[in-house]
């Protein structure tokens, strides 16, 4: 019946094969380099043949090796274009699919966890799956009283191979960091890892999941299934139809781009605030645009599924991110400083200038400065660059900052989702979400109202003049960034 663990044997030699492959392409590289060939050529070439490999890996294989490749591909906006080009498509795979399990392996499992007549809970069930991740695997079906659902069902095992697959990955952490420039890989295996027991417990999702379809239901913008039932290893949800988000960000229009980027933020800020739950796996697999019938598609709504990974707010955001955030758009070096210190960004046995650190965090936080900002690859890669080139007073000033592990996932989720808005291409009122949802960002004297930011001056298109800058075009005013 197990399905993962009887390949484990297949899946360690895949995973053990990459530092190998790294390692002679390396020793290739410095062969061309020793030719004559610039350091840059080369070095570019070297990425671009390490990147297929990883991907070709990570897509073929389901546990650990798929979620690690799920949560670098949100990253993929910051690779150079000429890298991330040709495996955009594998990496969409990475967020939609993965091979199935077989269907006798499904029946067992249904027949063990919800009994052997299981068939009689469904008036239908499809046995191929509508979909495949990382930890399981999502069928089609009818309830027996008529609702269509979603039955996902956890692979025998996966607990197994996600742990030895993380294992197995963080030994070579450290040769997957050129990837992704400005990115500390090993920290987010670590994560990950830290992450499997919750990921694996369908209890602890569905309890999540359910507290924000009672807490959205009606919602004009944002839309969670229902739980439906719940037992070790299977999860049963409402249907959720929509266009999934890797297909807004392949094919869809400015307006689609728009609307499940402003929502996207909206969610990310406003989930915390209302549920006390961070929905912190914002792949593009995770996410539907649900149209609304005979309605255009700004009034579209945001899907969301894949609620096995939260982090616990039970009194949302910590201010100090939205005060933060205010003063350092101020200009307040001194006092942004200070509260870094105070909530331990910075060690006691560290001084830094406070005036670097502004200018650390200005371009950082350049979508906050005006009032409606287009986030783009360009863009993206940038900051990367800005923050992961080695000669940079950035670079150096990050290797000294300190990020307490409160604040972990709540950076990973912010950075997955501005690469995924890059990914989108989006025109996105961000400054709107933060004085609506985040704690501390609208000083106490001037309390942010209850009321939703207006979408309906987000512009559907950006002129090309100013699409790599990600400033929109009616900020003439606005300085363009040093960074």
């Amino acid at each position: 019946m197990s399905d993962l663990p009887r390949k484990a044997v297949t899946r360690t030699a895949k995973l053990a094969a990459l530092p190998l492959g790294f390692a002679g392409r390396a020793t290739w590289g410095l062969g061309k380099r020793i030719g004559g060939r610039s350091a840059e050529i080369v070095g570019r070439e070297l990425q671009q043949r390490t990147a297929e490999q990883l991907f070709k890996v990570l897509g073929e294989l389901k546990g650990g090796a798929m979620k690690f490749g799920q949560a670098l591909s949100v990253f993929e906006s910051a690779l150079p274009e000429e890298i991330a080009g040709p495996y955009r498509a594998a990496l969409t795979k990475l967020q939609e699919a993965a091979p199935p399990m077989p269907t006798s392996t499904v029946h067992a499992v249904l027949a063990e966890r919800l009994g052997e007549d299981w068939r009689e809970l469904f008036e239908e069930f499809e046995d191929k799956p509508a979909a495949a991740a990382s930890i399981g695997q999502v069928h089609r079906a009818v309830w027996h009283d008529g609702r269509e659902v979603a039955v996902k069902v956890q692979y025998p095992g996966a607990g197994q191979a996600l742990l030895s697959d993380l294992s197995q990955l963080s030994r070579f952490a450290r040769l997957l960091g050129p990837l992704i420039p400005g990115m500390d890989i090993k920290p987010l295996i670590t994560e990950l890892r830290d992450r499997v027991s919750e990921e694996l417990d369908y209890g602890l999702e569905a309890e999540a999941q359910q507290a924000h379809a009672e807490e959205f239901a009606g919602d004009p913008d944002v839309i969670v299934p229902a739980v439906v039932h719940q037992c070790e290893q299977v999860l049963v949800t409402e249907w959720l139809e929509g266009v999934p988000l890797s297909e807004v960000i392949a094919d869809g229009t400015d307006e689609q781009r728009n609307r499940a980027g402003q929502l996207l933020a909206r969610f990310l800020f406003s989930g915390p605030a209302r549920t006390g739950l961070l929905h912190a796996d914002p792949h593009p697999g995770n996410f539907r645009l649900v149209p609304s019938p005979d309605a255009p598609a700004e009034e579209w709504r945001l899907g969301v599924l894949d609620f096995g990974t939260v982090d616990r707010l039970p009194d949302g955001l910590p201010p100090t991110i939205g005060t933060s955030l205010r003063m350092t758009l101020d200009g307040e070096a001194d006092a942004v400083y200070q509260q870094l210190c105070d909530e331990g960004f910075v060690k006691e046995s560290i001084d830094l200038d406070p005036d670097a650190v502004l200018d650390y965090l200005l371009p950082i936080i350049e979508p906050a400065q005006v009032d409606a900002f287009t986030f783009t690859r360009g863009w993206m890669r940038q900051q990367a660059t800005r923050i992961g080139d080695p000669r940079s007073p950035a670079y150096q000033l990050a290797k000294r900052l300190n990020l307490p592990p409160a604040y972990l996932l709540i950076h990973r989720v912010t950075l997955s989702t501005i690469g995924v808005l890059c990914q989108l291409g989006a025109t996105v009122r961000l400054r709107d979400e933060l004085e609506a949802w985040m704690p501390g960002f609208v000083p106490e004297e001037e309390p942010a109202g209850a009321d939703l930011p207006d979408l309906s001056g987000v512009a559907a298109s950006v002129p090309a003049d100013r699409a790599e800058t990600g400033v929109d075009a009616r900020e003439e005013t606005v300085e363009e960034s040093t960074a």
